[in-house]
């Protein structure tokens, strides 16, 4: 799990450098970088999206994803677990941007190509080279996000660490079992989600793109059984 505790690392090391900068950060800067970041974000989501060579199963897995999503109300639960950190910290960050910073950047460094596909990399070959480039692009946008939203952002180490961390393993013990073809629709899935949180970065529609999140193992398992 070098490339998870490296990421980590990374994403925490950006945020003590976004805190430094936030009360220096001229608040247009702010806005047009995290405009950036949108574009890039929405940018991102269609390459990935455009993957896929079986959208019938894509539409299946968001919608029964996306059912399972809010019968479990995956997106209240972030919301709740980010203001039970954000009453910890509120004399250092009491702004209601907390539980933003906390979930935008949770779902943008786990729900991606590179979180998976590295993840599963160096699970199956012990290569952490995927996950190290990974590393360096959250480390510079958590600086972004940090100077814009606050010290929630720093608590998304806690769930990248887990997220891709649980991918390795579980890839070590199953290595024999996932096939490309499994990636690609997982990725295709992973992108759509992205193109969702890009809407909500650039404030066009609020998406509850967590509740969305079981969709990515419904097209693991509807790929596995149609192979």
């Amino acid at each position: 799990m070098i490339g998870t505790i490296i990421n980590s690392i990374a994403i925490i090391f950006g945020c003590v450098i976004g805190l430094i900068l936030k009360e220096r950060f001229p608040k247009r800067i702010g806005v047009i970088l995290f405009q950036g970041i949108g574009l890039t974000t929405l940018t991102i989501g269609i390459q990935m999206a455009v993957q896929t060579n079986e959208i019938l199963l894509i539409i299946l897995s968001l919608v029964i994803g996306g059912m399972i999503g809010e019968i479990i109300n995956i997106e209240k639960r972030l919301d709740q677990f980010g203001n039970r950190i954000k009453n910890l910290f509120s004399n250092q960050d009491g702004k209601e941007h907390f539980t933003e910073g906390f979930i935008t950047a949770s779902l943008l460094y786990c729900v991606g190509s590179m979180a998976v596909m590295g993840a599963i990399e160096e699970g199956i070959n012990g290569n952490p080279d995927i996950l190290l480039a990974k590393s360096a692009l959250d480390g510079i946008s958590s600086i972004i996000f940090t100077a814009s939203l606050g010290i929630g952002v720093l608590f998304s180490a806690i769930p990248v660490f887990i997220y891709q961390g649980t991918i390795t393993q579980i890839a070590q013990l199953v290595k024999n079992w996932i096939t490309f073809n499994m990636i690609n629709e997982m990725t295709a899935v992973g992108g759509i989600l992205i193109i969702g949180l890009a809407f909500g970065i650039l404030e066009i529609k609020k998406i509850k793109v967590a509740n969305l999140l079981p969709s990515i193992l419904v097209i693991l398992f509807f790929t596995a059984i149609k192979l």
